[in-house]
């Protein structure tokens, strides 16, 4: 059996805990329905959007940033998401998608207040699949922060049909 770990590491894993905000509370608004969208939506602009290909600005502010004044992986995370659908959705229009995985790798880090442009594009698109690439760089120098691969899955029409059938 493992011997516990010494008391002055678990403090200091307690400290660090602490400093990165685990246990505080929520702030109301974050309990409102759509909420972490609403922030996603508000930080991106768009500046191009052709089928299969979007570009977007990020501004990195303190509301998505992390303990170190970085942008949160987590919204680096829910950002490759909604380009990822957004980007699938211009070639498909109205059709059903659900996202089948994600791998993000996180190389650097995007302080607050850089601008980040955002790019998603489809690598490879099939009959039920689509493949997409999302990478995050530093506006003015190009530098590649991070980068995202995500399939999705186009919803088969049947299934849909049975969704709306037993929601009824």
């Amino acid at each position: 059996m493992a011997s516990p770990p010494p008391a002055d590491s678990v403090a200091n894993l307690m400290g660090f805990l602490r400093k990165v905000g685990f246990g505080k509370t929520l702030p109301s608004i974050a309990h409102r329905q759509d909420s972490i969208s609403h922030i996603i939506r508000s930080i991106l602009s768009v500046d191009v959007v052709q089928p299969g290909h979007i570009i977007c600005t990020l501004t990195v502010n303190p509301t998505v940033a992390n303990p170190y004044n970085t942008l949160h992986g987590g919204v680096v995370a829910s950002v490759s998401e909604a380009m990822t659908l957004a980007c699938a959705k211009s070639v498909v229009g109205d059709k059903e998608l659900f996202l089948g995985e994600m791998t993000t790798s996180y190389l650097s880090a995007a302080r607050i207040d850089e601008k980040v442009e955002v790019e998603a594009s489809i690598l490879r698109q099939g009959r039920r699949v689509i493949v997409t690439s999302v990478d995050f760089r530093i506006k003015t120098t190009k530098k590649l922060f991070y980068t995202s691969r995500t399939t999705v899955y186009i919803m088969p029409l049947s299934i849909k049909f049975i969704v709306q059938l037993d929601e009824q």
